[in-house]
């Protein structure tokens, strides 16, 4: 989900003692949830270990150089085209989460899960509606 949310900052002019005036404040930005099944791909986990890496030894858990990237999420259609797309700016791994909870009765599959922090995010209006796909009836 991308959502942010402005704050509304309320005030009054000197000679209008009756009403306030409203106006933007801060903006915040939610975090954004990104899951996949378990696999032998580290690149989240490698990301998340640049926030923090635990045992790598005392003043070296922490990457502060290149913990932060900017990333593009990318919506498809179900016929696989690019329908939207969307620039995240300065992510950084919050929250990881290799396994899931070990139940061996549970009938589920197993996620992995990062949560990502940012400061924005923008549309990418170079991606062009997709065309509908022409349909032929056969004969």
């Amino acid at each position: 989900m991308l959502k942010r949310a402005t704050e509304v900052v309320k005030h009054r002019e000197g000679g209008d003692p009756s009403s306030s005036r409203k106006s933007p404040g801060r903006t915040e930005y939610d975090p954004i949830s990104l899951e996949r099944g378990v696999t032998h791909d580290k690149e989240f986990e490698q990301w998340a270990n640049k926030v923090w890496n635990f045992g790598s030894g005392l003043g070296a858990e922490v990457s502060l150089k290149d913990f932060r990237k900017d990333i593009i999420i990318e919506v498809y259609n179900e016929a696989g085209q690019l329908a939207i797309a969307y620039r995240v700016f300065r992510c950084w791994v919050s929250e990881y989460q290799s396994l899931p909870d070990l139940d061996a009765n549970a009938n589920a599959v197993a996620i992995q899960s990062i949560k990502l922090e940012h400061e924005g995010w923008e549309r990418d209006f170079d991606v062009a509606e997709p065309a509908e796909p022409s349909f032929v009836e056969p004969a």
